[in-house]
């Protein structure tokens, strides 16, 4: 149950959004304003489509530009809520021949007990429009924050049986004089704040200023003249070539040499050896 209090928009794309897609008669977003002409005998309004919910619910924004006053009878900016049966809303009219601020909830395009004021550029520069289950209050405000009620009315019987069936129009018309137009703006907003998407191309002339972190990994080489302090254990093992000169004697012990001489020496050729060395 789309309530008429998630409605928001502050018109500052430039751009009909989705919301108002029953718009009418050259309406458009211009400016970041909801633009609608004020063309003699041609009506023209910013309109959502017929699935919102005024019970339990409250709309309001900022009447910005109005139409200039002519010779005619009839020259408004109209803040509505309409039913779906023709000539049933409730609202705002500003008639600019008259300089009136009428709070009507009109049934067959008229209400008997409207209330008209005096209007003033700033104390009606915001208007708004809520319901509570019990009443409906037509609300005014210098600057979107303070408000001020100026009429209350119990609620018609169509608003509450009117679940995601009614629709939001802000029209303009006039029946004589110049065409201009009707701006509205801050539907449910006070922000007027603007998000713009867009290409930059930079060049090397270019400054783009921003907080950064950088993280390298480098291979390094260490040359003869690198310092690199590590703890070192080294272990060699070589081979070794052990050179000695030696002597071979001869033990004659327990032999008997009673009968021999013994000499020991190299040997030489021509040597017999008998037993018992055999």
């Amino acid at each position: 149950m789309p309530l008429l209090t998630t409605l928001v928009d502050n018109f500052n794309d430039n751009v009909i959004g989705p919301n108002w897609g029953n718009s009418y008669g050259g309406a458009t977003e211009t400016g970041g304003r909801a633009r609608v002409p004020c063309v003699a005998g041609v009506y023209a309004g910013y309109q959502t489509g017929r699935a919102w919910t005024l019970a339990g619910a409250s709309i309001y924004l900022k009447l910005v530009t109005l139409p200039a006053p002519s010779t005619g009878t009839d020259v408004s900016a109209n803040f509505l809520v309409t039913s779906a049966t023709a000539g049933t809303s409730i609202g705002f009219k500003y008639n600019a021949v008259t300089s009136k601020l009428r709070l009507q909830a009109n049934v067959a395009y008229y209400d008997a007990g409207a209330i008209e004021l005096t209007y003033s550029p700033t104390d009606h520069l915001w208007l708004r429009l809520r319901e509570d289950g019990t009443n409906v209050y037509w609300d005014t405000s210098p600057n979107g924050a303070a408000w001020t009620n100026r009429r209350t009315l119990a609620t018609p019987t169509w608003i509450t049986e009117a679940i995601d069936a009614v629709a939001l129009d802000l029209y303009a018309y006039r029946d004589a004089g110049t065409t201009d137009y009707v701006e509205w703006d801050n539907v449910n907003t006070l922000a007027d704040g603007a998000v713009y998407t867009g290409t930059a191309t930079l060049t090397s002339d270019s400054g783009l200023a921003a907080a950064s972190i950088r993280s390298a990994v480098i291979d390094a080489e260490l040359t003869s003249d690198s310092g690199l302090a590590v703890a070192e254990t080294q272990a060699h093992l070589d081979g070794a070539v052990l050179t000695v000169t030696s002597d071979l004697l001869a033990d004659t012990a327990g032999a008997d040499t009673g009968d021999v001489d013994v000499y020991v020496g190299s040997p030489r050729t021509g040597w017999a050896v008998t037993g018992p060395w055999r």
